[in-house]
């Protein structure tokens, strides 16, 4: 896994999200162009809502992993959206 994405050069300026450590509950912060963040608090890895550009980074198998992506593309052939 990458410590950042390495599609970043198509983003334009990230951007920084909250979520809740599912663990703790610890406040996270995700820049958009990171694939994950560890809670200072408990340890816990919280991975970004990186879905979408499972479709279309052509780093994504490396990025997020073999068994993840092959999820990732499962759900989106259950969502509607047009796997490899």
């Amino acid at each position: 896994m990458f410590n950042s994405c390495p599609g970043m050069d198509k983003l334009k300026s990230p951007t920084i999200t909250e979520k809740k450590c599912p663990d703790c509950g610890n406040t996270l912060e995700l820049f958009s162009c990171d694939t994950s963040v560890t809670c200072d608090k408990c340890g816990f890895v919280a991975y970004n809502d990186i879905q979408s550009c499972v479709d279309w980074c052509k780093n994504a198998r490396l990025c997020v992993g073999e068994d993840l992506y092959k999820k990732l593309k499962g759900s989106a052939k259950t969502t509607g959206v047009n796997p490899d």
